[in-house]
Formats: structure tokens, sequence, C-alpha cells
């Protein structure tokens, strides 16, 4: 009786031990970043490539800005939508909507951030990376100005600056029509 129970026992934990080790393990499907070569804090703000500003482009629907953002605005009133983003201790971001007739007038993004080093890193990659999609950068004063014509759509500006302090970066981007 002994012998066919522990026959039975062997082969249990042999069945066993293969079965596990045949599962496959299911590893976390990495998404792929949008902005390689540039830091992982423009993921996060600017989001993706398409459109000037998190897929939107200006003239945007308010309902186009809800279904980017996906989720309520910290403030909202008939001509703005603004929105508070807390990356990490360190750093956040602010972006301001501003509407006229719901229709995207300007899009304004300051960027907060405790550490100088990585301020001035974010606003390098800023600059490349709107150097790369729009043409003419003029650089005077901090500032740097994208005037831009697509197309037939009426021209528009890009506008970075780095306002920082000794003890705090901040990063400024505008986007408006311009008039």
């Amino acid at each position: 009786m002994r012998k066919p129970l522990s026959s039975l026992l062997v082969v249990t934990v042999i069945l066993l031990l293969v079965a596990s080790a045949c599962t496959e393990e299911k590893k976390p499907v990495e998404k792929e970043r949008p902005f390689l070569g540039y830091h992982v804090l423009l993921d996060s703000i600017i989001r993706t490539k398409h459109g000037l500003f998190r897929g939107l482009e200006l003239n945007a629907r308010s309902k186009d800005i809800f279904a980017t953002e996906r989720h309520q605005p910290t403030k909202q009133d008939a001509n703005h939508l603004f929105y508070e983003y807390t990356v990490d201790s360190t750093t956040n971001y602010l972006i301001d909507y501003t509407l006229n007739n719901d229709s995207l007038e300007e899009i304004s993004v300051q960027v907060n951030c405790k550490d100088l080093e990585l301020s001035s890193y974010l606003f390098c990659d800023f600059k490349d990376y709107y150097a790369y999609r729009l043409p003419n950068p003029r650089e005077d004063k901090g500032y740097v100005v994208y005037n831009c014509v697509e197309g037939e759509r009426r021209p528009f500006v890009v506008s970075l600056s780095d306002n920082s302090s000794p003890t705090m970066g901040i990063l400024s981007l505008i986007i408006y029509k311009d008039k």
C-alpha cells in the first residue's frame, strides 16, 4: 500500500513542477515613450507628438480639451479651463486653456520645479522639441519664440521662457493665435 501511495506522490510532485515551469509569467506591457531622447517629464506634460500640445490644436472645442485631460478642471469659467498636476514632491505644472466662443485661443503652461538642474534640462528639452517641429526660433532675453503659419490656418506663436529664481525653476510655455 505504501509503494503505490509514494509513487502517486512522486508523480504528483513531478507534474506540479512541470506545470509551474510551463506557465508563462505575465510581464507588464511597457508603453512606448512618445518622447525618446527627451526627459521623461515631457511624456506627462506634452503627452503626444500630435497637435501643438497634448494632441490639441488651436481652435479646438472645450469637449476636445475635456477628452484630452480625462478629468475635471481644477477651476473653470466661461473662457478658461485650469488644470493642476503634481508629478512628484519637487515638480508640478499648471495648464490654463483660454477659450473664446468655445474655441481654443491660447494654451498657457507653467512648470514649477524645486530642482534647478532639472528645470534647466527641461527648458532645453522644450526648446529642442519645438525647434524640431516648428521653424525659425528667435531667442532674446531668456525667451524663445516660434512664429508659425500652418497651411491655411491663422498664424500662431509658441513662446517659451525660463523665469527661474535662485530657489525655484519656473518654465512658461504659451501657445496663442497671432493677431
